[in-house]
């Protein structure tokens, strides 16, 4: 993973939006329901292209396929891994149960969605079937954007989300079945690695999961479940360089009061365990923009770097140039060394389909503004008139 020796770099979370053709195609092949192969490869090839060329446009230099070629960040996983059928009932967040209006309003707005709460459960050993539909993924990618980017990456999800949204029926304890999947997970996480890829853990886990699958348990509790999730990324990403692997936690990517969530100080250290070599974490959800004062208290490590979230992902409001600038330059103010940080979104614009809260015109206007707010932060904090 490179520094931002000269300049600071950017990147962002990982999903963009997909077009209503291959949302259409993801969903069917979701469900099990017949689509023509060959019109969704023409699709698949069309959608990657087109993300690859707008992530170019607008000036990141650390790219990725935009999980054009999945139906959602981890929902995607059942569709490799043998052992799962049926469905979970899995548990809502809290301020989904306090607000009943915000489930009402999120139904209106997305009637139509892939598996999100309806994921299949882990009902017998888990077996991860075949990479080729990965490495399928990943030559697409690498063909397209071959000298676009200074780095691709491409994400996985981390064992702790997959356990929380295919909820166990089988292993009968949590630490089992996290050990199980990190285990038929470093399949993924190997191939990606292999292919010369930056690995991005998607762990939301980490934090969003303090108000679902966590919320009975006090602070204290939660920090230890996170320590058992972050071992499980571990055993999952073991044998590759820390420097390959970078790890985004958030805090869920819906637009929601989020009163419930917890603060980045209770669980700094536990993230600290993870054998990466940088942290993405939101600072711009409105919820989580103080922040920053969090690494006061727990310094981040001098062999992580920092990927903050400096462009907010469930509004269609643009942020300023400048509005950017002078995050990125907090970022930098917390972790001390301009070279660590790399200018980043909050979390993904298209985490699931058929499910993305920014209109597509506005998501690339937002990189946009993500590469001009890091040339006027490069601007201040090298010392030169303009961004290299």
């Amino acid at each position: 993973m490179i520094p931002s020796r000269e300049r600071i770099l950017t990147t962002h979370v990982g999903s963009l939006p997909r077009n209503d053709k291959l949302s259409d195609l993801l969903v069917r092949q979701e469900a099990g329901q017949p689509f023509d192969a060959k019109e969704m490869a023409a699709e698949l090839d069309n959608a990657v292209r087109h993300v690859v060329g707008k992530q170019a446009a607008a000036g990141i230099d650390i790219g990725n396929d935009g999980e054009q070629q999945r139906v959602g960040f981890q929902t995607y996983v059942p569709q490799r891994m043998r052992g799962f059928a049926g469905v979970s009932k899995r548990r809502r967040g809290r301020e989904f149960e306090e607000f009943p209006e915000l489930v009402a309003s999120l139904i209106r707005r997305f009637p139509q969605v892939s598996k999100q709460q309806n994921a299949p459960e882990c009902q017998s050993e888990l077996k991860y079937i075949d990479v080729k539909p990965l490495e399928s993924e990943i030559a697409r990618f690498k063909t397209i954007a071959e000298g676009k980017f200074s780095e691709m990456f491409m994400t996985a999800p981390s064992p702790g989300i997959i356990s929380s949204t295919m909820l166990d029926a089988f292993y009968g304890s949590q630490d089992k079945y996290l050990s199980a999947i990190a285990r038929e997970m470093r399949n993924e996480y190997q191939t990606i690695h292999m292919a010369g890829l930056i690995l991005q853990i998607d762990a939301p886990d980490l934090a969003m999961d303090r108000t679902m699958m966590y919320r009975d348990l006090d602070d204290a509790g939660f920090v230890k479940a996170v320590e058992r999730h972050v071992q499980a990324i571990n055993e999952g990403i073991a044998g590759i360089p820390r420097e390959r692997v970078r790890l985004h936690v958030c805090y869920g990517n819906w637009e929601g009061p989020h009163i419930h969530d917890v603060p980045l100080e209770k669980i700094l250290p536990a993230l600290y365990q993870a054998q990466v070599g940088a942290l993405s974490i939101e600072f711009s959800n409105p919820r989580h923009a103080h922040e920053y004062a969090a690494f006061k208290k727990h310094p981040l490590p001098k062999d992580m770097l920092l990927i903050p979230g400096v462009i907010e992902t469930t509004s269609n409001f643009v942020e300023h140039p400048e509005v950017v600038a002078r995050r990125i330059e907090e970022a930098v103010a917390a972790v001390g060394e301009r070279e660590r940080v790399i200018a980043s979104t909050d979390c993904g614009f298209g985490t699931f389909t058929n499910r993305e809260w920014v209109i597509e015109p506005a998501v690339w206007l937002k990189l946009k503004s993500l590469r001009e707010g890091a040339d006027i932060a490069t601007a201040r904090l090298w010392g030169r008139k303009s961004a290299a």
